[in-house]
């Protein structure tokens, strides 16, 4: 069935449609991001099921989960500037550290450092606006070269930012010392403090939860609408041979430059939300140097195990990763070579696993577990038959 020049959006009936969901007779149904029943039916359970869930898990899951959250904005970040964009980057945690310290400076209250004690509906905006604008500023250094040399120049950002970390002690507080993060107030309410939250109550954990839940909501449904716009058909363009899409009229500094620059957003935001998972605190040790490089990796780990390029991706990956850790301590001690006292500890097999899990994705399947869910689906729809 097709568009006519006197029908030109003609409604499908429900009787034709039964059976054939793909059935779309406008180019606005099909990239639609709930384009069929079942996308709509599952992604609505899932979202039921996390406003369910932190009533019936107990204070250590409900953490888990937070961290799920906040890391997955800052893969969603990565993944636009690398999944989408095709430029590597390894210095994510630059950007993350100065969305950290962006955020302490405007909302902070400690009277030792230097803080504003705005509200967070103004701190946490500019903890992604300032990343965003220090990466706009890098990106032409960064657009100027591709590859290899363009992971060597991010990386450079992590030990120039270190270095401004832990001299600008006046904000934040030093390595190995920190400071107290901006407190998560927001419109008058303590989200660090238990009380009820739509006439609900709630401990502090719970009410963490749904925020970083719904900014996490808010942060994917963004980022999927800008890959189906032009912008990110700019992204894919030079991601896929960026010569072509400049003879194509595609204008690719500019669209290097956009991409750094959004990813720093979210990077910060990213950021600015770090401190619910680490008690409260920022130390600028943890996103320069050494420690950053590994907190680059980690987000980089996230994109290549979730799908590069997927927004999906981006929330699997999140969860694989801050997961994994968890399900080796339990299962770690049913295995006699796994302990203080044998081959390896639970620390140096959670590294070992990661790296593994890495390769064994880069070279089994490059989408990673979005891939494995495209397989399992397309398996589904097709069956009985092969293919």
């Amino acid at each position: 069935m097709s568009a006519t020049a006197t029908e030109p959006n003609p409604k499908v009936s429900a009787k034709l449609r039964r059976g054939r969901p793909e059935l779309y007779t406008d180019y606005a149904a099909d990239m639609a991001m709930l384009n069929t029943p079942g996308k709509r039916l599952w992604t609505g359970l899932l979202i039921l099921g996390l406003l369910i869930a932190p009533f019936y898990l107990d204070r250590s899951w409900t953490s888990l989960f937070i961290t799920v959250f906040v890391f997955a904005i800052g893969a969603i970040g990565l993944n636009l500037v690398s999944g989408y964009a095709g430029q590597v980057s390894l210095g994510h945690a630059f950007f993350i550290g100065l969305g950290a310290f962006t955020g302490t400076y405007f909302g902070g209250t400690d009277p030792n450092f230097l803080g504003l004690g705005l509200d967070m509906a103004i701190w946490l905006p500019m903890a992604g606006i300032i990343p965003a604008i220090v990466g706009w500023a890098v990106a032409p250094l960064a657009s100027r070269v591709r590859g290899l040399y363009l992971a060597i120049v991010t990386l450079g950002l992590l030990f120039v930012g270190g270095h401004f970390f832990n001299e600008f002690r006046s904000l934040t507080g030093g390595p190995n010392l920190g400071r107290t993060a901006a407190p998560p107030v927001l419109f008058g309410v303590d989200f660090s403090a238990a009380g009820p939250l739509l006439g609900i109550e709630m401990t502090a954990r719970q009410r963490t939860y749904f925020l970083t839940l719904v900014l996490l909501i808010v942060a994917a449904v963004i980022a999927r609408n800008l890959t189906r716009s032009k912008v990110g058909r700019a992204f894919a363009a030079v991601r896929d041979r960026d010569i072509a899409a400049e003879v194509m009229g595609v204008p690719l500094a500019r669209t290097k430059q956009t991409a750094f620059a959004i990813s720093s957003f979210y990077a910060g935001i990213c950021g600015g939300l770090i401190s619910l998972t680490s008690g409260g605190r920022l130390d600028p040790i943890n996103f320069a140097g050494a420690e950053g490089l590994f907190l680059s990796v980690t987000f980089l780990a996230m994109v290549l195990i979730g799908g590069p390029a997927t927004i999906s991706g981006s929330l699997m990956g999140a969860v694989f990763v801050v997961f994994l850790p968890r399900f080796v301590e339990a299962f770690a001690h049913y295995v006699p070579l796994i302990g203080a006292t044998g081959l390896v500890t639970v620390p140096q097999l959670e590294n070992i696993l990661f790296g593994v899990f890495i390769v064994a994705f880069l070279i089994l399947e490059p989408r990673g577990l979005f891939g494995l869910w495209l397989r399992v689906r397309n398996y589904w729809k097709a069956y009985p038959f092969s293919y």
